[in-house]
């Protein structure tokens, strides 16, 4: 990492704003004020505000990354307090202010003009949304202070302060879109989607009554509640992405959303359950998407980046991501919405990780532990069932979202049929995936496996198969590697063996599994991570270790 603090300094630009764009795509205002770019920026190892802010940092790239100027990682016990001012101008002045950030690592307290505001972890609380009116005046100064203690009871994904194999480097502060809107006294808090294959029925909180303009048409509701049914009815699939846009209007309050027809069941065919996509058996070819990016770390340099990943994927003929142990920018799931890729959204695992139980063991063929009993700490439990259910409220109206991972491989699994239970209840739309990997524990919509050192072979099964990881073969490519070790569970000296060895383990073992009920297939990984070597993509995404010819092949024999 890159610890030259003058010269990163020195890339800080004062009228840059990345990130330029509205970060709330399903729910978008004209009212909208971007706070990212240059802040003042100091460490200190007490609580109270410093006085002196002696350095800057680009937001919303996180403090590690080389992108934020500093690229440097503060120990345990350090507070980063983040300073910005701005003017509160006509437009924003004599209405409500609300201030947004969804990414802040781990926990933040929002002072403004001096005053405590509010306290708030995103990991736990979900995205953050804070009315600031009382606290405006003309010209305005926000701090935000951020404790990163790397928190284990706090969802944290596979970040590591000892970052080696499949643990990546620590994650710390703002990392992304701060931002700043002006609504009426009474306004829209949020729109719930949920759709079938001929209408999709809309919830709008915080409104009982006021209108919607869908296809040209003005449509009253008076219970917080309106059915949109299209002229045309067109589903939306990976291979037709069509969108339905729609804007909301309350009182002064006016928003833009979109929606989507698409269903998911399990229906039986044949002898065995498969995952259906809008009534139909549809196979989910789908490849480990963790991200991260070389220079931002867990926030790419531009939007477009997501875009560009999701493309690749695309042009490789998968149709889904599995979303791994990180909650992204709304702006990806809206990518994936609009350009046409599935969604397998893990929940964000917290707990200790202990290699001997969640690795040795299960590879040994322990898999069927009761976890009942498993990480009983009960602000770890907490801490992980508010993050699953906010992460379900925040995300629930992209539909290309058709999957729930709640636990990957014992880590910080607990009581999983309770919480499978919970989520049910809070979204019976999607499929849910208790445990992916090892320890089964019981309810759970699908058999989900994870496969890497012995040849995959799965049993009947009165469930859908899902074989959530697979494969993880490493090929380093020298010119577009940062670092000297490489990891990987096979490894090969060029991009030809690579793909050898990927079709024969598609041919051999994922095809002849399809009829025995599987129905899902994710390959390990999209992009090397560091010292994990074992993308199709390089970590700096210059160079597709991948052959799309091979990958096109595959992607014709997994059709159903």
């Amino acid at each position: 990492m890159d610890n030259d603090l003058t010269l990163n300094q020195d890339m800080i630009e004062e009228n840059i704003i990345p990130w330029d764009i509205y970060p709330r795509p399903q729910m978008k205002r004209k009212s909208f004020l971007n706070l990212n770019g240059k802040w003042d920026f100091e460490v200190g190892q007490y609580e109270d505000i410093p006085r002196r802010f002696s350095m800057k940092i680009m937001v919303p790239y996180p403090v590690e990354s080389k992108l934020s100027g500093l690229g440097t990682h503060y120990k345990k016990g350090s507070r980063l307090f983040y300073r910005k001012f701005f003017d509160a101008p006509m437009k924003l002045r004599w209405r409500r202010v609300l201030l947004h950030c969804a990414g802040i690592e781990q926990k933040a307290e929002i002072y403004v003009n001096g005053c405590y505001v509010i306290d708030w972890c995103t990991a736990v609380d979900g995205p953050m949304t804070v009315d600031i009116t009382a606290f405006l005046q003309d010209e305005n100064e926000l701090i935000i202070k951020v404790i990163d203690d790397m928190d284990k009871s706090i969802p944290y994904g596979k970040q590591s302060e000892k970052p080696k194999e499949i643990w990546y480097s620590p994650v710390s502060g703002i990392w992304q879109t701060v931002w700043i809107e002006a609504v009426p006294e009474y306004y829209i808090k949020g729109i719930k989607v949920t759709p079938s294959l001929d209408w999709a029925d809309i919830e709008i909180e915080g409104a009982e009554e006021g209108k919607v303009v869908f296809e040209g048409k003005s449509y009253r509701f008076y219970d917080g509640r309106i059915r949109l049914s299209p002229t045309v009815k067109r589903h939306w699939t990976p291979e037709d992405p069509h969108l339905y846009y729609f804007t909301v209007y309350v009182g002064n309050d006016e928003v833009e959303s979109y929606f989507a027809l698409r269903t998911l069941e399990i229906k039986e065919e044949y002898g065995v359950n498969r995952l259906c996509l809008n009534g139909e058996p549809y196979f989910f070819h789908g490849v480990l998407h963790q991200g991260y990016w070389q220079d931002g770390l867990y926030t790419p340099e531009k939007p477009d980046d997501y875009r560009l990943d999701i493309l690749t994927a695309k042009s490789l003929g998968f149709n889904t991501l599995r979303k791994h142990l990180k909650i992204e920018a709304e702006e990806f799931y809206y990518q994936c919405d609009k350009l046409g890729m599935i969604v397998f959204q893990d929940m964000v695992n917290n707990g200790r990780y202990k290699k001997f139980r969640d690795i040795v063991l299960p590879n040994l063929g322990l898999t069927k532990l009761p976890d009942r009993f498993k990480h009983r700490g009960k602000v770890s439990r907490r801490a992980f069932i508010n993050a699953a259910k906010n992460t379900v409220k925040s995300l629930y109206s992209h539909p290309s979202i058709c999957y729930w991972t709640l636990f990957n491989e014992g880590w910080g699994q607990f009581c999983s049929s309770q919480i499978y239970d919970l989520i049910k209840g809070i979204d019976s739309t999607r499929f849910i995936d208790s445990t992916s990997g090892w320890f089964k524990g019981g309810r759970t919509d699908v058999e989900s496996i994870h496969s890497y050192l012995l040849k995959f072979a799965p049993k009947k099964s009165e469930k859908p198969i899902v074989l959530s990881e697979f494969g993880g073969y490493s090929l380093k490519i020298g010119d577009h590697s940062t670092t000297k070790s490489s990891y990987g569970y096979k490894y090969f000296e060029n991009a030809e063996t690579l793909m050898e060895a990927i079709l024969k383990v598609y041919e051999n073992e994922v095809v002849p599994a399809i009829g025995m009920g599987l129905c899902a297939c994710i390959y390990t990984q999209f992009s090397d991570i560091e010292t994990e070597t074992n993308g199709l993509v390089t970590y700096d995404r210059r160079y597709i270790k991948a052959d799309d010819k091979v990958f096109a092949k595959i992607a014709g024999m997994l059709r159903m």
